[in-house]
């Protein structure tokens, strides 16, 4: 499916060095032609990055123009030196396209606790203003410059249709492990060419957030450096959006939100399902939430799925401990369509049948139904293998 990149956005990734394979871009610019709002949600770790600081100091705002987006560095534990080179990162961008040092924002990840090799950060700002194009092509290399252990870059886009006004929406991000919200270890960045004001833009991006990124988790380990911007340049013309405008774009980013969050979980490291937990019957939306999170980010669960083993025990057990009450004589349990466990027992089922299921498909579906009331949620993880513990065992500060 083509991507479009919305109107008056330019962008570019390259190779500047930071990582050794030069096969792979490590720096990435995204520039609006115009002043755009911009919003930010963020990494709710006490211990956070200094482009995280920077950014939070600078959003909500109505006159960002830049984005530089470095991978194979955090730019995390670094101190005050950690800050400066934040601001300086911002501060190129901001000249790379003729505007004021205070109008761009960074983003950064990789390992923790080193620092940004700041020439190579400069001479990759200036790489990368001289490729500034608006197809597909310059998407997708600015969206592989911004992944780390990733096995795929991460696109998402809807078009729709306010007021007569054709608005884009397109979104791309990272993330592959030390998942866990609120967020995960990811970068988003969403653009759009509508019209938002500020505020308006940030509830947005949280909301969205609140039904994507948030019912996201690979490993359940919260990072430093997660975050996701929205930028809105108003390029496609027409008035702010206020009123079923609005709601029709609240619509389509969080779909963008939720696809991206998605490939996010999918592309757990080492993973070979993407799994999907279904709760309902909840007695609220936040309880629902809970246990979804507890069984996703349970071990057992995990590498009982990576095995294909339908083992019910796990799940439901997990669903126990999440710290939500609920009558255990009202739990039903369905793993890809199959009923395993029913008002809280055990039903006969066909457990090769079942297992088959889960080992010759990538995508599984758990679904949990309890008798305290209506409220529901969806929540992505992924399963968990051995090449998970390879790679992370290998990884290193």
């Amino acid at each position: 499916m083509a991507v479009s990149v919305p109107k008056g956005f330019l962008m570019a990734g390259v190779h500047c060095r930071i990582k050794r394979d030069r096969r792979k871009h490590d720096l990435s610019l995204v520039v609006s032609e115009t002043p755009a709002s911009a919003a930010g949600v963020y990494t709710q770790n006490l211990v956070y990055a200094a482009p995280v600081a920077l950014d939070r100091s600078r959003t909500p705002s109505d006159r960002i123009r830049a984005v530089a987006i470095c991978s194979g560095v955090a730019n995390a534990c670094t101190g005050e030196r950690g800050l400066r080179d934040a601001e300086e990162m911002a501060r190129l961008a901001a000249v790379a396209c003729g505007a004021e040092p205070d109008q761009a924002l960074v983003l950064s990840t990789g390992v923790i606790g080193s620092f940004l090799p700041m020439d190579k950060i400069g001479q990759g700002i200036s790489a990368a203003a001289v490729k500034l194009g608006r197809s597909e092509t310059s998407l997708v290399a600015a969206a592989r410059g911004m992944l780390t252990t990733d096995t795929i870059y991460k696109v998402a886009h809807r078009t729709l249709t306010i007021d007569g006004v054709e608005i884009q929406v397109t979104g791309m991000a990272k993330g592959a492990a030390m998942m866990g919200p609120n967020m995960a270890t990811m970068l988003g960045l969403i653009l759009t060419d509508a019209a938002i004001a500020p505020q308006v833009a940030q509830a947005s991006l949280s909301t969205a957030t609140q039904e994507s990124f948030n019912c996201m988790s690979v490993d359940g380990h919260m990072s430093t450096n997660d975050t996701v911007l929205l930028l809105a340049n108003g390029a496609a013309g027409g008035k702010p959006l206020a009123g079923e405008g609005l709601a029709t774009f609240q619509k389509a980013l969080t779909e963008v939100c939720v696809d991206l969050a998605k490939a996010i979980a999918g592309d757990g490291e080492g993973a070979t399902h993407l799994i999907t937990i279904e709760v309902g019957g909840c007695a609220s939306r936040e309880t629902s939430q809970e246990i979804a999170r507890t069984v996703a980010n349970s071990p057992l669960v995990k590498t009982a799925l990576h095995g294909a083993d339908p083992n019910w025990g796990r799940i439901v057990s997990a669903a126990g401990y999440a710290g939500v009450p609920f009558d255990p004589n009202g739990v039903t349990l369905r793993l890809n369509g199959f009923l395993l466990y029913q008002h809280g027992t055990p039903v006969e089922f066909n457990g090769q049948e079942v297992s088959t299921s889960i080992r010759d498909h990538r995508d599984t579906l758990i679904q949990l139904d309890f008798s305290e009331g209506s409220a529901s949620s969806r929540f992505w993880t992924a399963d968990l293998t051995a090449e998970y513990v390879r790679l992370n065992a290998d990884y290193h500060t």
